[in-house]
């Protein structure tokens, strides 16, 4: 056998290996921001939390996705009900709305909440000493 029709052999082989291959059952956590434009709480939440948030381990835990409250709800995402409060924070699990926090009571209750929420529904700190 030349090298590349060993070589297109062995792609093929792998190529066969990996659709064969189980797919991941990982879940995807997401938090959910409902917000509106001209909303002193959205606005707020973003000067004390918002830069901030990607680096902790909640944000890394539960990447931040946000909407307007008046757009669609995007069609990978299924909610108890449509949000009527800005901000509301729904925390997602493969797209399922698992528990929500409506409005923002300020950075030190968002925090608790948050990750009260985040042990209560996930699987979040499981693995923490």
């Amino acid at each position: 056998m030349s090298p590349s029709t060993r070589t297109v052999a062995t792609l093929t082989t792998m190529g066969f290996m990996l659709l064969a291959a189980p797919v991941s059952a990982e879940s995807r956590v997401e938090l959910l921001m409902v917000e509106a434009r001209g909303c002193a709480y959205c606005a707020r939440w973003h000067a004390e939390v918002g830069p901030a948030y990607p680096a902790t381990a909640e944000g890394q835990f539960a990447p931040l996705r946000q909407i307007d409250i008046s757009a669609s709800v995007p069609e990978d995402i299924r909610l108890e009900s449509r949000p009527v409060f800005t901000p509301t924070f729904i925390l997602l699990e493969n797209g399922q709305e698992l528990g929500r926090i409506e409005g923002y009571p300020g950075e030190d209750f968002f925090w608790g909440l948050f990750e009260r929420m985040l042990r209560a529904e996930t699987s979040y700190g499981e693995h923490s000493s």
